[in-house]
C-alpha cells in the first residue's frame, strides 16, 4: 500500500510540469553557460564575445572567447583555449584581428593578447607590464594598442611601478592612511593607485603612460572612468572620461568631466564643465560617429535631486559646438547606445517597466522614438557595425531565457538568435514566464508589478506568496536572468513570486525615481504592502495567509523596514539591509546622497532621520527574520548587521544570522551561492512550508 501511494505521489508531481520538465535547482543555475558582452567587427560580419562555463570548482572554470557570423550561417565558435579566461574583445579597424585581457602561462597580471582571426594562429602577447592591463583598443589605423593599467602616481614608468610595489612590500608595517575622503569602495580599501591611459604600438615591448607626470592626475579628487577611454578619429589623442572632484564626495556631488590627451604627450585638455573642479554634469561613454565628425557622451544633469536620467549628448568634432542632446520619452534611463555607420542616427537602450527597450534618434537630438519592443525579456549590449547598411547585434535575456547573443531587425521586428548556448538546458526546466500587471497607489502614481507562478503549477491548488524587494532603490526589476536573487529558484518550492518596481525605481521614467527623494523607506514600503493587496485580489491561487518577504541591499533595507511596521509578513529574509539609518551614513563608503535623500545632514535630525529609520522602531521587532551579510561589504557594513541583530535578540525575536567572510556586497562564490539559497529556502519552507511538485518530492521522499 505504501508502494502504491509513493507511486501515486510520483506520477501527481510529475503530470504537473510540462512534459519532459522539472524544477531548477542551484546547479542548474550555477551551471549555465554565461554569456558575456560581445564586440562586432567593423565590416559587420562577425561577433566575438566571451562565455563562462562555471564550476564548483573555481580552477575548473572555463572562460574562452567564441565567434559567430552575424548573418547566421554558421554556429558559434571558440577561438581560444587558456585556462587564464579571456576578457574585453577588442577589433582591428580592418575586422581581422582581436586583442583581449587575459592571464596566461606565466602572468602575474593580466595582459595584452592580439589574435589574428584572418590568417589563424595562436594569440600572441602584446604587452608586459607588472601592473596588469585591461580593456584595450586598435588604433584607427591598427598599429598601436590604448589599454589601461592601475598604477601609483608617482611612478614614470613601469621600472618605477616595479620598485615602488616592492618597496610597499618591504614595509615593516601596514596600515590605511588617508587624509581625504573617500577611503573604501564596495569590498577595498583605497589604496593610493590610479587607473591610467597607456599606448604602445604592437610588437614592441613598453608602453607608455599618458598621464604620467601630467596636473591632472595630481588633482586630489582625480578618479579615470575604466569604460570612457577612446581613440580620436585621427589617432593623435585619447578621449576619456575622469573626475578631479571625488575627494569633495562627504559634502557634495561628484562627477566627470571628458578630457582630451594627446597622444605625443602633453597636458590633458578639459572638453566639458567648468574650470574649477566643482560638481557639474557628468559625462560618461564618449563615442565617435565612423566618418569622425561627431562626438557622442552619455551625461547626467546635475540637479539637487539624487537621481538624473541620463541623456546623450552630441558634438561636432573636433570643435565640440554643441548640437544638441538625445533623450527618452518621460526621462526614461539611457542604458546603452550606437551610432548607425551613416552617423545619422542613434540607436538607444532604455528601462521601461520590467524591460529594456530599442529607441532611435536622429542624430541631431531630440526625444528617441520606440522601435523595438519584445514581449517578453530585455536587451543590453546594443553594437553596430558594417560599412554602409547597418549590423546591429545585442545579447537578449528574459526570465526564463539567459543571456543569448542576437542579431536585431534593423526595421525594430525583433531579433534572431546567434548563439544558443543555454537553450537546451531551459527547456529542461519548468520556467513560467514572468506576468505583468498595474495598479495606481494612494499617492495616485502607477506601479508595475511581475508575477511570477511556481512550477508544476495547477490553478486548484493555494500557493503562498514571497514578495521579493529590488535593490538600488534607482533601478528596476526586470524580465531577466538573474543569478543572485534567481526568481524561479526562489519560487521552486511552491511559492508565487512577486516583484514590484515601487516609487523610486527607473521602471516610470525620471519623476518616477525622484519622488522617493525625502521618504526613502515609508513610500516606497507602501507600494509594496498595496502591490501585496493587489495580486491577492487578482490572482486567487494566491493563499493570503501565507506570506513573506525578502531582498538584499536597498531591499534588504525595505525588510528591516517592514520588520518595525507591520506583523502581515510570516518572516522576512534581509540581506546587507541597514537598519540605522545614522550609522550608514557614517560608515558606508559613500554618504552625501543619503544626506540629501533625508533632507540634511544627520545632526540637523529632520523628519526623515528620527522618523524613517528602522532602529528606532525596535520596540515593534517581531517577525521571525533570516539576516545575512557579507564581512567585506563596505557598501552597506556588517556593523548595521549586527546592530540589527543585537535588537532582534534583544527582542526576542525569532531570527538567524549568517556571515559571510569572504564575501563583499554580494554573494559571489559557488559554495556560498549554494549555501545561502539553502538557508534562503529553508527558511521559507519553515515558514511558508512547501507546495505543489516540491511537497509531493519532500513526501516521495520520505516514503
Amino acid at each position: 500500500m505504501r508502494s502504491f501511494c509513493w507511486l501515486c505521489l510520483f506520477l501527481l508531481s510529475g503530470s504537473l510540469h510540462a512534459a519532459g520538465q522539472r524544477t531548477i535547482t542551484h546547479e542548474d543555475l550555477w551551471l549555465m553557460p554565461r554569456v558575456g558582452s560581445p564586440a562586432i567587427s567593423p565590416d559587420g560580419l562577425y561577433a566575438i564575445y566571451p562565455m563562462l562555463e562555471s564550476s564548483y570548482q573555481k580552477e575548473e572554470e572555463v572562460a574562452d572567447l567564441w565567434l559567430v557570423p552575424t548573418d547566421g550561417r554558421e554556429p558559434p565558435r571558440r577561438v581560444t583555449a587558456g585556462k587564464g579566461g579571456e576578457a574585453d574583445p577588442a577589433w582591428s579597424g580592418d575586422s581581422h584581428q582581436v586583442a583581449f585581457a587575459a592571464n596566461r602561462g606565466d602572468d602575474k597580471q593580466p595582459q595584452i593578447y592580439v589574435i589574428d582571426l584572418a590568417r589563424g594562429g595562436e594569440a600572441q602577447r602584446a604587452t608586459r607590464i607588472s601592473t596588469g592591463a585591461q580593456a584595450p583598443r586598435f588604433s584607427p589605423e591598427g598599429s598601436r594598442l590604448l589599454y589601461l593599467s592601475r598604477v601609483f602616481p608617482e611612478a614614470r614608468n613601469d621600472a618605477d611601478s616595479e620598485r615602488l610595489a616592492k618597496q610597499e612590500e618591504e614595509q615593516k608595517y601596514k596600515a590605511h592612511v588617508y587624509t581625504s575622503y573617500p577611503v573604501r569602495h564596495w569590498d577595498k580599501w583605497l589604496d593610493g593607485k590610479q587607473l591610467h591611459l597607456f599606448v604602445q604600438r604592437i610588437g614592441e615591448q613598453d608602453g607608455r603612460d599618458l598621464l604620467a607626470g601630467t596636473e591632472l592626475i595630481k588633482t586630489p579628487g582625480f578618479d579615470l572612468d575604466k569604460d570612457s577611454a577612446r581613440w580620436s578619429p585621427d589617432g593623435r589623442s585619447v578621449v576619456f572620461a575622469a573626475s578631479r572632484n571625488l575627494d569633495r564626495a562627504a559634502w557634495s556631488f561628484t562627477n566627470a568631466d571628458l578630457w582630451q590627451v594627446p597622444v605625443a604627450g602633453g597636458e590633458p585638455r578639459r572638453l566639458t564643465g567648468p574650470d574649477q573642479p566643482v560638481a557639474a554634469d557628468s559625462w560618461s561613454q564618449p563615442r565617435f560617429s565612423r566618418d569622425g565628425r561627431t562626438l557622442f557622451a552619455v551625461v547626467r544633469p546635475l540637479s539637487d535631486k539624487v537621481y538624473s536620467a541620463n541623456r546623450i549628448a552630441v558634438f561636432d568634432w573636433p570643435s565640440m559646438q554643441d548640437r544638441g542632446r538625445i533623450a527618452l520619452p518621460e526621462g526614461r534611463e539611457i542604458v546603452d547606445f550606437a551610432v548607425a555607420p551613416d552617423g545619422r542616427s542613434v540607436d538607444v537602450l532604455g528601462e521601461d517597466a520590467g524591460q529594456v527597450k530599442r529607441y532611435r534618434a536622429r542624430a541631431e537630438g531630440g526625444t528617441a522614438e520606440l522601435i523595438d519592443s519584445p514581449e517578453h525579456g530585455m536587451y543590453a549590449d546594443l553594437r553596430i557595425g558594417g560599412t554602409r547598411a547597418a549590423t546591429t547585434i545585442a545579447t537578449y535575456q528574459s526570465a526564463t531565457e539567459p543571456p543569448e547573443i542576437v542579431r536585431l531587425d534593423e526595421r525594430g521586428r525583433g531579433h534572431r538568435l546567434l548563439s544558443s548556448h543555454a537553450r537546451a538546458r531551459t527547456a529542461a526546466l519548468d520556467l513560467p514566464e514572468a506576468e505583468s500587471f498595474w495598479f495606481t497607489n494612494s499617492r495616485g502614481q502607477r506601479i508595475h508589478n511581475m508575477l511570477i507562478r511556481p512550477p508544476a503549477f495547477d490553478p486548484r491548488r493555494k500557493y503562498p506568496l514571497l514578495v521579493l524587494m529590488h535593490g538600488g532603490p534607482f533601478s528596476q526589476w526586470q524580465d531577466a536572468w538573474v543569478l543572485r536573487w534567481n526568481y524561479h529558484l526562489l519560487s521552486a518550492q511552491g511559492y508565487a513570486l512577486l516583484l514590484t518596481n515601487y516609487v523610486g525605481s527607473t521602471s516610470e521614467g525620471e519623476a518616477f525615481a525622484q519622488a522617493i527623494q525625502g521618504d526613502p523607506l515609508k513610500g516606497p514600503a507602501d507600494d509594496i504592502n498595496a502591490a501585496a493587496d493587489e495580486a491577492i485580489r487578482r490572482y486567487p491561487f494566491i493563499d493570503a495567509s501565507r506570506q513573506c518577504a525578502a531582498g538584499g541591499s536597498y531591499g534588504g533595507h525595505l525588510a528591516n523596514w517592514l520588520q518595525g511596521t507591520t506583523t502581515r509578513y510570516r518572516c522576512l529574509i534581509s540581506h546587507a539591509g541597514l537598519v540605522n539609518l545614522e550609522a550608514q551614513w557614517g560608515t558606508s563608503d559613500g554618504s552625501f546622497d543619503r544626506e540629501i535623500m533625508a533632507g540634511g545632514p544627520v545632526w540637523e535630525q529632520g523628519e526623515v532621520w528620527r522618523e524613517q529609520n528602522p532602529i528606532r522602531l525596535a520596540a515593534n521587532f517581531r517577525t521571525p527574520v533570516l539576516v545575512t551579510f557579507g564581512e567585506k561589504d563596505f557598501r552597506v557594513p556588517v556593523n548595521n548587521g549586527l546592530e540589527y541583530w543585537t535588537a532582534l535578540q534583544r527582542q526576542r525575536v525569532e531570527s538567524k544570522l549568517i556571515v559571510f567572510p569572504e564575501e563583499n556586497h554580494w554573494v559571489l562564490s559557488a559554495g556560498n551561492s549554494r549555501y545561502f539559497y539553502k538557508e534562503v529556502q529553508d527558511w521559507l519552507a519553515k515558514y511558508l512550508g512547501k507546495t505543489g511538485a516540491a511537497a509531493h518530492a519532500d513526501s516521495a521522499g520520505s516514503e
